[in-house]
């Protein structure tokens, strides 16, 4: 397996200032060599403030202090930019609120070095599952993800997954300037976008715990984002399925 370089974990936030030490300290054990990167959206119960006392401790932490909740997508375009900038070679994306176990990151990494362009820790292919989450919930989620490969012809059971690893060169042949996407469809959108490249994309199986504390940021408005959007690129891209489709 290849070196990977310097790894960024970036880790938006915005309410989280009771799972962040927790997080940031089970990363640093997990992957000791990573750097991590939050990404605060002025969150109003200070998560920025412990965030800047967790940095103060530890060189491996960076924060990006952000002006307000602009969403996920957002976020993660500043963190993936501050992160290019600086030259690092991987970036991952990774939820500060414990669904996301850090212990897992390596498998990711390991894909990644095994030749992945792009590695998604995904709860449904073989291995993988969800821990406390309501039959709903989980119904949801599952029905979104068969709706997206249809739309879309994707391969990929669990596109809107938001614990994965990119290589910077990845990141680097997407266009994301013109990204508008936020929430989970913000998952499908750079999914798409790397599959569209003919880059290779890998599914880890992982764990995915729901959160203990604090609250879920899910809302109807995210579900209708990604419900039209989906159907707008599915229906974008279908006379190119049909091409390639034909003998």
């Amino acid at each position: 397996m290849e070196s990977l370089g310097r790894v960024l974990v970036i880790v938006p936030t915005y309410n989280e200032r009771d799972n962040l030490p927790l997080i940031a300290e089970r990363l640093r054990a997990a992957v000791p060599d990573a750097d991590l990167l939050v990404a605060d959206d002025a969150s109003p119960d200070g998560t920025g403030e412990v965030a800047d006392e967790l940095a103060a401790a530890d060189d491996h932490i960076q924060v990006l202090h952000r002006p307000g909740k602009q969403g996920l997508g957002a976020a993660y375009l500043a963190g993936f930019r501050w992160g290019l900038d600086k030259g690092y070679n991987v970036l991952v994306e990774m939820d500060a609120d414990g669904s996301h176990q850090p212990e897992e990151l390596p498998g990711l990494l390991r894909a990644v070095a095994g030749g992945a362009d792009l590695a998604i820790g995904s709860r449904y292919v073989p291995g993988g599952k969800v821990v406390n989450w309501p039959a709903s919930r989980e119904l949801l989620s599952r029905g979104a993800n068969v709706y997206t490969r249809i739309m879309l012809g994707l391969g990929v059971r669990d596109a809107t997954a938001g614990f994965r690893a990119y290589r910077a060169a990845t990141l680097d042949k997407l266009d994301l300037s013109d990204v508008e996407s936020e929430g989970y469809c913000f998952q499908v959108d750079l999914t798409l976008r790397t599959a569209r490249h003919g880059l290779r994309v890998v599914e880890v199986p992982i764990t995915f715990v729901e959160r203990a504390v604090g609250t879920s940021k899910m809302n109807r408005k995210i579900m209708v984002e990604a419900f039209w959007r989906i159907a707008v690129w599915g229906f974008a891209g279908l006379p190119a399925r049909l091409r390639g489709g034909r003998r």
